[in-house]
Protein backbone atom coordinates (compact mmCIF):
# COMPACT_ATOMS: atom_id res chain seq x y z
CA UNK A 1 0.00 0.00 0.00
CA UNK A 2 3.03 2.12 0.18
CA UNK A 3 2.79 2.63 -3.67
CA UNK A 4 -0.11 4.45 -3.26
CA UNK A 5 0.75 7.01 -0.75
CA UNK A 6 3.90 8.45 -2.35
CA UNK A 7 4.16 7.16 -6.24
CA UNK A 8 7.34 9.03 -7.10
CA UNK A 9 10.29 9.54 -4.84
CA UNK A 10 10.74 13.34 -4.10
CA UNK A 11 14.15 13.03 -2.36
CA UNK A 12 15.97 10.64 -5.38
CA UNK A 13 14.28 12.97 -8.15
CA UNK A 14 15.36 16.46 -6.42
CA UNK A 15 18.87 15.43 -5.50
CA UNK A 16 18.94 14.01 -9.01
CA UNK A 17 17.87 17.44 -10.50
CA UNK A 18 20.20 19.45 -7.98
CA UNK A 19 23.59 17.83 -9.06
CA UNK A 20 22.67 18.27 -12.64
CA UNK A 21 22.08 21.78 -11.92
CA UNK A 22 24.99 22.36 -10.04
CA UNK A 23 27.50 20.78 -12.77
CA UNK A 24 25.83 22.93 -15.25
CA UNK A 25 25.82 26.16 -13.48
CA UNK A 26 28.92 25.13 -12.67
CA UNK A 27 30.70 24.55 -16.35
CA UNK A 28 28.68 27.84 -17.36
CA UNK A 29 30.29 30.52 -15.22
CA UNK A 30 33.54 28.97 -15.33
CA UNK A 31 33.14 29.45 -19.17
CA UNK A 32 32.34 32.95 -18.67
CA UNK A 33 35.54 33.77 -16.82
CA UNK A 34 34.47 33.39 -13.19
CA UNK A 35 36.79 32.63 -10.44
CA UNK A 36 36.49 29.22 -9.12
CA UNK A 37 35.03 30.43 -5.75
CA UNK A 38 32.36 32.81 -7.53
CA UNK A 39 31.42 29.72 -9.88
CA UNK A 40 31.11 27.32 -6.97
CA UNK A 41 28.79 29.99 -4.89
CA UNK A 42 26.40 30.21 -7.64
CA UNK A 43 26.43 26.85 -8.77
CA UNK A 44 25.67 25.75 -4.96
CA UNK A 45 23.16 28.26 -5.04
CA UNK A 46 21.23 27.27 -8.29
CA UNK A 47 21.03 23.67 -7.43
CA UNK A 48 19.54 24.73 -3.89
CA UNK A 49 17.09 26.24 -5.45
CA UNK A 50 16.43 23.24 -8.13
CA UNK A 51 16.47 21.04 -5.10
CA UNK A 52 13.53 23.05 -3.35
CA UNK A 53 12.01 23.56 -6.84
CA UNK A 54 12.26 20.31 -7.68
CA UNK A 55 10.98 18.95 -4.48
CA UNK A 56 7.57 21.20 -4.74
CA UNK A 57 6.95 19.81 -8.28
CA UNK A 58 7.44 16.38 -7.92
CA UNK A 59 5.15 16.70 -4.56
CA UNK A 60 2.73 18.40 -6.76
CA UNK A 61 2.83 15.34 -9.28
CA UNK A 62 2.81 13.09 -6.39
CA UNK A 63 -0.57 15.00 -5.12
CA UNK A 64 -2.18 15.00 -8.92
CA UNK A 65 -1.43 11.11 -9.14
CA UNK A 66 -2.90 9.93 -6.30
CA UNK A 67 -5.91 11.76 -6.70
CA UNK A 68 -6.16 10.47 -9.95
CA UNK A 69 -5.99 6.45 -8.39
CA UNK A 70 -8.42 7.50 -5.90
CA UNK A 71 -11.17 8.99 -8.40
CA UNK A 72 -10.28 5.99 -10.79
CA UNK A 73 -10.74 3.57 -7.86
CA UNK A 74 -14.14 5.33 -6.54
CA UNK A 75 -15.49 5.04 -10.33
CA UNK A 76 -14.55 1.52 -10.80
CA UNK A 77 -16.44 0.95 -7.16
CA UNK A 78 -19.47 2.81 -8.71
CA UNK A 79 -19.26 0.90 -11.77
CA UNK A 80 -19.34 -2.52 -10.14
CA UNK A 81 -21.74 -1.53 -7.87
CA UNK A 82 -24.61 0.16 -10.49
CA UNK A 83 -23.48 -2.82 -12.47
CA UNK A 84 -25.37 -5.71 -10.87
CA UNK A 85 -22.05 -7.46 -9.69
CA UNK A 86 -21.04 -8.21 -12.99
Amino acid sequence: MGYFNMPLHVRSIAVSIAVICFFCLGIVAWVSGLAPFICCKRAMAGAVIAYIAAVCAVRVINAILTSAMITSQIKRRKEKDSGGGH
